[in-house]
């Protein structure tokens, strides 16, 4: 192994860090502390030459390959057990084309710098409501956030992709070039080779308004049942997703402090704020205990829950997609939201409606254009002692919902949950991807992630 960590070494304008390296248990750290992986290797690559010679090598050796971006990852797919971890952290770059509104990113960056840059120019690109998440992990899974109503998924602006693909060449994928393996990425998770460089659409967006409205969580049926006939006859600029939550603290007033609500995260796109002001009348009129709503530049909404979900954090995941939120199923968000175990363990539905349901489902990879929401139920604490107590009760929530949803879920909110899950989530397009898969990775080199299994 010595010899063949010395030849990858030599191969790397990157550093290469093993255990023993005085980096090694930093530089294995991901997002969710739960994850207690040690691989073989992390190759710390700087260029687009240093992802080519790692796959070669890690194909070439036969090792387990991670591939690692921001390390957002709920079930930790960026790492691997006793392989090669691929780490793209420090590709990073933001190119801002303010003529075209496009932007151009590197494989390693979070959406915070993506926002800073594009900011500057009055431009947004849709992404997820965490800064820090990876901007190859979300959008290679899809892309849910603030602005999915308003101008649908990341993956329905992006334009293109550089990739480094298993058997080591690298190749751009657009419209127009390579355009099965374009249409694959675009929700297919990273099963299909190394994105090194994505270039989005962006959107004229400088400030939003938007936050927080809460209500006691005994009204939570009553919120439910409302907000389900609303938000999805609202305008598109108008996003708001729905939660059960505890208030963990500050920044909000302390009578809030560990009590159960319901709550809506708001965000309007638009730019008028009388039309605002008339369309969240009906809100006001469902008498919210607390409303903490008003302008903001864009990239402050993106980083409105940074403050709340460092990285280090006990995380386990369960997810569904739904098409409605019928009597049974808001009751048991009642139930559940009124036990939930740590301040911040808490579950979101996201709304899927307005531009991101007017794109085919086989459009994409992501098939559930149909779905009204993509839910997941997250139980987070800082303290390992707490991760049995936040994981059953996660279960239990999911085991209560799952019989009143679509039957996947969005897989950047997945865990490890086996091969029929993941078919589950792709529905009718998963046999389009296996054969994209087999085509481009037909020994699965790239394998851990919610994987195509080629040949199937």
């Amino acid at each position: 192994m010595e010899t063949v960590l010395q030849d990858l070494k030599e191969m790397l304008r990157g550093e290469l860090i093993e255990p023993g390296h005085k980096d090694y248990h930093e530089s294995r750290k991901v997002y969710n502390a739960m994850i207690d992986k040690k691989p073989a290797m992390i190759a710390k690559c700087v260029d687009v030459a240093d992802v080519i010679n790692a796959v070669n090598y890690g194909r070439e050796h036969d090792l387990l390959i991670a591939v690692r971006g921001g390390g957002h990852n709920g079930g930790g797919l960026g790492l691997c057990e006793g392989g090669l971890v691929i780490d793209l952290s420090l590709m990073k770059h933001v190119l801002v084309d303010p003529m075209e509104q496009t932007v151009r990113v590197g494989g390693g960056n979070v959406w915070g710098e993506v926002d800073h840059a594009t900011h500057a120019f009055g431009l947004a690109v849709p992404a997820g409501i965490i800064s820090s998440t990876g901007v190859g992990g979300l959008t290679l899974g899809g892309g849910v956030g603030h602005l999915t109503r308003t101008y649908g998924l990341t993956i329905d602006n992006l334009l293109e992709a550089d990739m480094v693909l298993a058997d080591g060449s690298y190749i751009t994928v657009n419209e127009d070039e390579n355009p099965d393996l374009f249409w694959a990425i675009r929700g297919g998770g990273g099963n299909f080779g190394i994105v090194t460089s994505f270039t989005f659409k962006a959107h004229p967006l400088k400030n939003v308004i938007g936050g927080p409205t809460l209500w006691p969580i005994e009204k939570t049926e009553e919120i439910m049942e409302w907000y389900h006939g609303f938000i999805h006859k609202a305008p598109d600029e108008l996003n708001g997703f729905i939660a059960t939550m505890v208030i963990p603290g500050p920044p909000f007033p302390e009578h809030l402090h560990n009590k159960q609500f319901c709550g809506i995260v708001w965000c309007y796109a638009g730019e008028d704020q009388q039309e605002f002001d008339k369309l969240f009348e009906s809100v006001r009129a469902m008498d919210p205990l607390f409303e903490h709503v008003g302008p903001m530049p864009y990239p402050a909404i993106q980083t409105m829950f940074d403050g709340m979900m460092p990285p280090g954090l006990q995380w386990y995941w369960r997810a569904d997609f739904f098409d409605e939120l019928g009597p049974q199923a808001r009751k048991e968000h009642r139930n559940f939201g009124s036990k939930i175990p740590t301040p911040l363990s808490q579950m979101h539905l996201y709304p899927l409606s307005g531009a991101a349901a007017r794109v085919p489902k086989d459009a994409t990879p992501w098939s559930y254009r149909d779905a009204k929401y993509a839910g997941v139920i997250v139980g987070v604490d800082p303290d390992a002692a707490n991760a049995e107590k936040i994981t059953r009760w996660c279960k239990e929530y999911y085991n209560a919902l799952h019989p009143h949803s679509m039957g996947g879920a969005y897989s950047n909110f997945m865990m490890d949950e086996g091969q029929e899950r993941v078919k589950a989530s792709y529905r009718k397009n998963y046999d389009r991807l296996v054969k994209i898969k087999t085509k481009y990775d037909p020994k699965n080199l790239f394998r851990v992630n919610q994987n195509i299994r080629p040949g199937e």
